[in-house]
C-alpha cells in the first residue's frame, strides 16, 4: 500500500486546492452555492481520489481512482476557464491555475502508466514462474 501523503502528486494537488479555494473568495456571493461549490467539490475530489485509491487493496483499484482524479482535473480546468470568461478571475490567474491543473493531470497520467507497467511486469513474472515450475 502506498502512503498517499508521501506522493508528490497528492501534495501538489493539495496545494492546488488551496490556491483554488483562495481564488473563489473573490467570486460574487450569488455564486456561493453554484460555481464556487462545484469548483470546490471538484478540486477536493482530485486529492481525495488519490488518497482513497492508495488505501485500496490493489494497484488496479488505485488506477481506477487515479482516473477519477484526472477526470476531476478536467472539471476544475473547465470551471476555471468559465470563471475567467465571466470575469470572476483575471486571465493571468486563470492561465496560471489551468497550467498547474494540467501539470497535476500529467503527473496522474504518469503514475497511471507506472502502475500499469508494474501490473504488466508482475503478470509476466508470474507467467514465467509457472512455465518453469
Amino acid at each position: 500500500m502506498v502512503e498517499f501523503k508521501n506522493l508528490k502528486v497528492w501534495q501538489r494537488a493539495m496545494d492546488f486546492a488551496e490556491a483554488v479555494y483562495g481564488v473563489t473568495k473573490n467570486f460574487p456571493n450569488d455564486e456561493k452555492f453554484a460555481l464556487v461549490g462545484q469548483l470546490k467539490r471538484a478540486v477536493v475530489s482530485v486529492f481525495s481520489n488519490i488518497a482513497e485509491g492508495c488505501r485500496r487493496n490493489t494497484d488496479k483499484e488505485l488506477i481506477s481512482f487515479l482516473y477519477n482524479a484526472r477526470g476531476s482535473c478536467g472539471e476544475v480546468e473547465a470551471q476555471l476557464i468559465f470563471a475567467g470568461r465571466v470575469g470572476y478571475v483575471d486571465d493571468k490567474k486563470v492561465k496560471k491555475l489551468v497550467g498547474e491543473c494540467d501539470e497535476i493531470s500529467k503527473m496522474i497520467s504518469g503514475y497511471i502508466k507506472y502502475l500499469r507497467d508494474k501490473i504488466s511486469k508482475d503478470i509476466k513474472t508470474r507467467s514465467n514462474k509457472k512455465e518453469y515450475a
